[in-house]
């Protein structure tokens, strides 16, 4: 079988995954993304929470940069990032009756060789951050929410990538650090000056990575290269587990891409239970895949008309929303009938770690590979 890619590869300039179509509040509320077409682009906000979709167009005195990112916060305005020599400025954008009202924040000034990019939302919904990535250490800024514009929060030794929040209160943040060749995924602690603590490692010799996670069950996502070397495979874990990572078999896919994107949340006893939903990339297009923990099987979806792939969430209840635009409906949200979970044997527990199901068991049990760190705590609980 030829394996699946999976994202991000490497953890250089490119490893930051690809902006989805539009990003969307943790809470569902508002989402935003560039519009337009060719080079005639601008900001948009989409409101989630009516009883109707609709978007609001924010758009500047010129067209914005295709690298330009946007990023919406819970009270309804939209944080732009734009970039020019190495210097990344910020501005909240929000309407202002026919016109586009932009409340500077500041800049942050980049070296040469460094690469910024703004951090998924944070759960608060209040405040924004962005990671700088250097060669040798990297900085976590707050960028909107603070009270004097960008302020620096966390500095971290090694060129870190990824990015993902691992409790509601937006206080630990998991990226993965390179350092000596390897990457692992570590716990940065923003509340205690960017302290530093080991979250995934599975192998000395494996590069280890945190996709997704959900702060009320604890379910990670990640890519380790430890079942087969040079070969990135998807698994799951459970923070604060005495149980390894397990690299299930059927998120592979050969010649496709598996990227995950959403975990179902409030399920807070049950993380073998939470519906992942994945977006798949093969020659033919993109399409969606729904996948749980205790099940040994994906459910593979065709995408709604207009899906912005890659973007999208649950509802506690098991809905799955995908934000779409078409001409006929320029803003629109899918609800997907997801197949219901699959009665029969549970996913068995004691795989090893590094070991794909079905493979043989050996003898001695290889070390937990998620480390206990603050996190175990704070997102147990």
């Amino acid at each position: 079988m030829t394996a699946c890619a999976i994202e991000p590869a490497a953890a250089d300039e490119d490893s930051f995954p690809p902006p989805a179509g539009c990003v969307i509040t943790v809470d569902g509320g508002y989402a935003a993304r560039l519009a337009g077409q060719g080079e005639a682009l601008f900001p948009e906000r989409w409101t989630l929470d009516g009883p109707a979709p609709y978007a609001v167009p924010l758009p500047a005195h010129q067209p914005e940069e295709r690298g330009t990112e946007v990023h919406p916060l819970g009270d309804g305005r939209v944080l732009i990032r734009r970039s020019a020599a190495g210097r990344h400025s910020f501005f909240l954008l929000y309407p202002t009756g026919p016109g586009t009202g932009e409340l500077p924040l500041g800049a942050v000034e980049c070296p040469e060789g460094a690469r910024l990019r703004l951090l998924p939302p944070a759960p608060c919904g209040e405040r924004a951050y962005a990671l700088a990535s250097g060669r040798g250490s990297s900085t976590v800024w707050l960028v909107a929410g603070g009270a004097f514009g960008p302020e620096r929060v966390a500095e971290i030794p090694g060129r870190c990538s990824g990015g993902v929040w691992l409790d509601r209160a937006g206080r630990m943040l998991a990226l993965d650090r390179e350092s000596e060749g390897r990457t692992k995924a570590v716990v940065v602690d923003l509340e205690r000056g960017g302290e530093v603590s080991p979250l995934l490692q599975i192998a000395e010799a494996s590069d280890d990575r945190v996709l997704l996670a959900d702060p009320d069950s604890g379910l990670l996502l990640i890519t380790s290269d430890a079942p087969s070397p040079g070969e990135p495979r998807l698994g799951w874990g459970v923070v604060g587990s005495t149980l390894p990572v397990r690299f299930p078999e059927c998120l592979r896919l050969s010649g496709c891409t598996v990227t995950p994107f959403a975990i179902q949340p409030a399920q807070v006893l049950t993380p073998e239970g939470c519906a992942v939903a994945l977006r798949l990339d093969g020659p033919l297009g993109s399409w969606v895949g729904v996948w749980r923990p205790a099940e040994r099987q994906m459910h593979q979806l065709p995408a709604p008309p207009g899906w912005l792939a890659g973007a999208g969430r649950w509802t506690p209840q098991g809905v799955l929303l995908l934000p779409c635009a078409t001409p006929a409906e320029p803003c629109g949200v899918a609800r997907v009938e997801v197949p219901a979970p699959v009665a029969g044997p549970r996913e068995p527990g004691a795989v090893p770690a590094a070991v794909p199901d079905g493979a043989a068991e050996p003898a001695a049990p290889r070390p937990v590979p998620l480390q206990e760190a603050p996190l175990g705590r704070l997102v147990t609980k």
